[in-house]
């Protein structure tokens, strides 16, 4: 196997119109995962709509910021508001998870209670991954890796996204920013290697969210280079802050537009090894659970 490729839909669950266009992409045979918040409010909708689509592996997207909590607000104060709204601050949120031990707890019960209500899904975990990335931070993986553990997680995304992409989709700004995490992401692995857990090997979408449109796939599908990428995206059948607040931004039909366009179709059946994170373990002789 030369290399594998997933492309995958976050924000499962978030709003109808995108658990809409999750079900459209994977009905084309392009999208081949999607990443579910237990929380949110079209999460029913999701969960019914997966199981009724027997290509689409899903997994766990954690929310810890920008989302809603499992757990009841006043369970977890240093995470979430009464309603149990988390803010979308995360710089504050990092240094409260370095220096305060009742925000680890919280933290802690909150990620365990979103992988319980996957659980309750009653469908196959395919891979963990966290929203806005958040588990770069070196306290957010290390409880997610030890409630990974806990509930045999097979596989966690690395956002190890290749300069190229990111100078290509905003700028060498945003190319400087990837290389700055460079460390941060190395840890990562190594951790997730001495943990034993799967992983992929770069990403593609982080720099362009948003904003991934068929031009952007195609170059990446014309680049791909060998080993396990992972392509990620937000369709829906309606854009912006008609998805939720902080995505004004968003062009999300634009992004599902890619997933159905023609041209991306045809660029994807050139690649033979394709499927979620299981079928990559599978692929390069690991054994999931």
């Amino acid at each position: 196997m030369n290399n594998y490729l997933i492309v995958t839909a976050d924000d499962f669950g978030l709003h109808e119109s995108v658990n809409e266009a999750v079900e459209r992409a994977s009905r084309a045979g392009t999208l081949n995962a999607a990443s579910l918040m237990v929380a949110a409010p079209a999460a029913e909708d999701a969960v019914r709509r997966a199981r009724l689509l027997p290509n689409l592996r899903v997994g766990l997207h954690v929310v810890l910021a920008d989302g809603w909590s499992t757990l009841e607000g006043h369970v977890i104060p240093q995470i979430a508001d009464l309603s149990g709204r988390m803010s979308g601050d995360m710089l504050r949120k990092s240094l409260r998870f370095f220096v305060n031990s009742a925000a680890r707890a919280q933290l802690d019960a909150e990620i365990r209670a979103q992988f319980a209500a996957f659980t309750r899904t009653g469908l196959r975990l395919d891979h963990v991954n966290v929203h806005k990335h958040f588990h770069v931070h070196p306290t957010v993986l290390n409880i997610l890796l030890q409630v990974a553990r806990d509930f045999g997680t097979p596989a966690v995304r690395i956002p190890d996204e290749p300069f190229w992409f990111a100078a290509r989709s905003a700028g060498l700004t945003a190319g400087t920013t990837q290389g700055l995490l460079a460390p941060w992401i190395a840890l990562m692995k190594h951790r997730l290697r001495s943990a034993g857990v799967f992983h992929n090997d770069r990403i593609f979408g982080m720099a362009g969210s948003g904003h991934m449109s068929e031009a952007a796939l195609l170059a990446i599908l014309a680049r791909l280079p060998g080993g396990i990428s992972e392509i990620y995206l937000h369709p829906a059948t309606e854009s912006g802050s008609a998805i939720a607040p902080s995505m004004g931004s968003y062009r999300h039909a634009v992004e599902l537009a890619a997933l159905l366009s023609p041209r991306v179709r045809a660029a994807l059946s050139s690649i033979a090894f394709r499927g979620g994170y299981l079928d990559a373990l599978r692929a390069v002789g690991g054994s999931p659970a």
